[in-house]
């Protein structure tokens, strides 16, 4: 039993910190500014800065978890003609919805650093072109695009990071070069065509986080999802502690209703010394538990009683029952004397036959239940066996649930979860 409660705690504990409820920001914005770089198409003989400083974008984001979130952004700028070469200039601006990834989080960066972070980034959106010189200047230039990139981060406060990002993005339909100066030929007959240019962008910029918590997902270490050595090793001493058995009656001191139960004594699920018989002389005094007598007798009736009857009643109001742990076979220890009992009244009465029925709460499914409910009697027939009953004497069935107890009560559930006996 006190392996059972033991392991029910301490799942129960690393469930609770498992599931804690978030306390870190997730809504953030972003302002970002820096270079450009078209590759292709471009027009033969026109050419690009390698950094051509004019792109700049703002950005939301919102992250779903400490791991992964979503932003939506836009972007704008200017592509310009390197030095000695021909002129263009071409304005753009895009609109992105995309996919965020804490991969610092996911890495756990937080093992070497709490100050850098990485993200990444992926998705789609839609984009402009719209040269301002050249044979198609003032064209609007329509494109899809997909965009992928990483951010580096340095965290400034707990509402500022400062970040750094390059981005790449492929688009597709663009039908005039980035210079302006020429159209693009589609690759098929219909017009219709997929990704056929390439540009990317590097930034430099600063993330402004929002919420009412201390921290964002950004940053968040859930520090209480797995516990420490140490943590675990006083988790465990404290459960211990609950589960000591000071009077040693099988029944830990935190359920223990009488901590101070005599050796021997036959007790309750609740540690407390039963009387079985009711004479007001408790079971391991009493000479003939199941029979009221006076103390005089040391339980016991006069020789003229018939102990069947008083046994038979007792038995049959289930005063007498042995107890499982949840979804267990394996009677619990504290209850098992109750088999013994059964025992050697049907070894002082030979003619004496009893039915072992086998019983299940109502948590799980019904089929189930009553597969279980037959190996509890089962393993109850075999107990008594091992103490030498004739086998011939015993039959043993499961019954499944018991719906006469409330199913939303611990203890009641507890109650539900036995076997009991029935004289024949």
């Amino acid at each position: 039993m006190k392996k059972i409660i033991l392991s029910t705690l301490l799942v129960g504990a690393l469930a609770v910190g498992a599931n804690a409820q978030d306390d870190f920001n997730k809504w953030s914005v972003e302002v970002n500014g820096g270079f450009n770089k078209p590759m292709a198409p471009m027009t033969p003989g026109y050419f690009s800065p390698t950094l051509n400083l004019g792109h700049a974008d703002l950005g939301v984001r919102y992250m779903f978890n400490e791991k992964f979130g979503t932003k939506l952004d836009f972007g704008f700028g200017s592509f310009k003609n390197a030095a000695d070469t021909p002129d263009f200039s071409t304005n753009y601006y895009r609109l992105n919805l995309q996919g965020v990834a804490n991969i610092g989080r996911i890495m756990n960066w937080e093992t070497f650093s709490q100050t850098f972070n990485l993200l990444g980034h992926f998705g789609g959106g839609m984009s402009q072109l719209t040269p301002q010189e050249n044979q198609f200047a003032d064209v609007k230039d329509k494109q899809y695009n997909m965009i992928t990139g990483m951010t580096l981060q340095v965290k400034l406060s707990d509402r500022i990071a400062l970040t750094g990002d390059v981005s790449n993005f492929v688009s597709g339909r663009q039908s005039v070069a980035f210079d302006g100066a020429s159209d693009i030929t589609p690759a098929t007959d219909n017009g219709y065509y997929g990704m056929n240019s390439v540009w990317w962008t590097g930034t430099l910029g600063l993330t402004f986080y929002l919420g009412g918590n201390d921290t964002h997902a950004d940053w968040y270490i859930r520090e209480s999802k797995y516990a420490t050595k140490d943590e675990l090793a006083t988790q465990i001493g404290e459960i211990k502690d609950m589960l000591k058995d000071s009077d040693g009656d099988g029944v830990p001191d935190y359920l223990d209703q009488e901590p101070n139960t005599p050796a021997g004594a036959r007790v309750n699920s609740h540690g407390v010394t039963m009387d079985s018989d009711g004479d007001g002389l408790p079971d391991h005094l009493d000479k003939c538990p199941f029979v009221p007598g006076p103390a005089s007798l040391e339980g016991c009736a006069p020789e003229d009683t018939d102990e069947v009857d008083y046994l038979a009643k007792s038995i049959n109001d289930q005063y007498v029952n042995v107890y499982f742990a949840f979804d267990s076979s394996k009677p619990l220890g504290y209850s098992a004397s109750s088999a013994n009992y059964v025992a050697n009244f049907m070894k002082r009465n030979p003619g004496v036959q009893v039915e072992i029925k086998g019983y299940a709460d109502e948590l799980g499914p019904e089929n189930y239940n009553m597969k279980l409910s037959e190996k509890r009697a089962k393993s109850v027939y075999d107990l008594l066996i091992s103490t030498g009953v004739d086998a011939s004497r015993l039959s043993y069935k499961g019954y499944g649930e018991d719906t006469s107890v409330d199913k939303s009560s611990t203890d009641a559930r507890q109650m539900a979860r036995r076997v009991s006996f029935e004289i024949q």
